[in-house]
């Protein structure tokens, strides 16, 4: 007899919203994770204004914004230059978002009210429990997962595994599915602080040559600051994770002038590398979401939407499954519609991310949406993810990114009266 219906791997935004559509639907689901809850996550801890839609359709969104997550207007890209530009997620573009701002709140407090927001819609949870293997029948169709935890190892069963555990997921490993993209590759070093001056309503990033990082209020006063930097100079960071960041901080004038009366409040934490995908997010019998199944880079800051959203379409796919034992076609087809989801997402992010590597191309581009507005704001409107990506993917907006002139001169040729042509 098996232990459920479907087994969730990992307790995060993935594996809880997932958890909490499959629960509701009357699915026996279990949920395993590593941790206890509430843990801290290293994360830009930052929620798309559309995120709030799923946090609404959870029934966690009041008790959410009851905990003073901060509200984030929009989003301002400072280049190596120091040419800034700002985009607002209410803007005249004519998209709207589920909210017109983004929130921003610590890990450890979202993730635990996601996951309380699963076990009340009946699904149980198995903290501090370590998934060790992937089980397979004869055949090789997945069929549960083999963990350890206090009261010793055992095996668990179910028809439908889901893995959202993360980054390194040992789902998508053991069953040969990931793999690691050659560039870029960044890790990340996240903490929390107090007393920098200047932060306001809006999520900032600061684009440097030897990396970017973000700083964005969060809850409880306290502002997350997350420097990037290429993989390849991990080796500089040596021992003191803090005193590498606070030395990064101070090498730029523009920084180390709003950090001076600043005092950093948790341990510097460190993640990635990132680029990591799978080659498809489904095996017989299981399936990956959220950054399991795909983490790029998290300068656009979608990874928390990409997470809740992917666990609804998750939960999607393990139903049709269980009403169809044995069967794959649910899981191929959830593969389509997770690509047809976030394809025109990725390819932004891809384009971000040459951009941030070259420091010719950020600063093309920002000297650009330093002036035109409209074009910021469609731009911070798709990494809010309610402007659809081939807003700024049209031939006609990537013209006017980096070739203004003649996207200009082309404007111009293009309104000149027939008779003068």
């Amino acid at each position: 007899m098996n232990d459920a219906d479907v087994l969730v791997v990992g307790g995060g935004p993935a594996g809880a919203s997932t958890a909490f559509a499959l629960a509701t639907a009357g699915v026996k689901v279990v949920v395993v994770d590593r941790e206890r809850f509430p843990r801290d996550k290293p994360c830009a801890e930052y929620l798309s204004p559309q995120a709030s839609r799923v946090l609404h359709d959870m029934g966690v969104l009041a008790e959410l914004e009851s905990r003073g997550p901060s509200h984030l207007a929009g989003m301002i890209v400072r280049a190596p230059s120091g040419r800034q530009l700002r985009g607002d997620f209410a803007a005249q573009h004519g998209f709207r978002g589920f909210r017109d701002r983004g929130l921003a709140m610590r890990r450890r407090v979202l993730d635990d009210i996601l996951l309380g927001a699963a076990r009340r819609a009946g699904a149980r949870v198995m903290e501090q429990t370590r998934v060790t293997d992937v089980l397979r029948d004869a055949g090789g169709r997945v069929r549960g997962v083999a963990v350890t935890n206090d009261a010793g190892a055992r095996e668990l069963t179910a028809p439908v595994l889901v893995g959202a555990d993360g980054l390194r997921s040992i789902v998508g490993r053991r069953l040969g599915l990931i793999r690691a993209g050659r560039f870029p590759r960044r890790i990340a070093l996240v903490s929390h602080w107090r007393g920098i001056a200047d932060v306001g309503e809006y999520g900032e990033m600061h684009v440097e040559r030897d990396g970017y990082v973000g700083v964005a209020p969060v809850d409880a006063g306290l502002v997350n600051v997350a420097i990037v930097i290429p993989a390849s100079r991990a080796h500089a960071i040596g021992a003191d994770r803090g005193e590498y960041v606070s030395a990064w901080l101070a090498r730029r004038p523009h920084l180390a002038r709003r950090f001076a009366r600043a005092v950093r409040q948790s341990p510097v934490v460190a993640t990635g590398p990132f680029n990591v995908r799978a080659r498809r997010a489904w095996a017989p019998g299981a399936l990956l979401v959220g950054d399991a199944a795909d983490f790029f880079d998290p300068f656009t800051g979608e990874g928390i939407y990409a997470a809740l959203r992917g666990g609804e379409m998750a939960a999607a796919a393990a139903l049709a499954t269980l009403a169809h034992a044995s069967s794959d076609d649910a899981l191929r087809e959830y593969e389509r519609t997770r690509r047809a989801e976030f394809r025109g997402k990725w390819r932004v992010e891809r384009l971000v991310g040459a951009a941030v590597a070259f420091p010719a191309l950020i600063e093309r581009a920002a000297a650009t949406l330093s002036r035109r507005k409209d074009l910021a704001d469609l731009f911070i409107g798709v990494t809010g993810d309610f402007v659809p990506a081939r807003e700024v993917l049209r031939p006609s907006y990537l013209l006017a990114l980096l070739f203004p002139s003649l996207a200009a001169a082309g404007a111009e040729r293009s309104h000149v009266p027939a008779h003068e042509s």
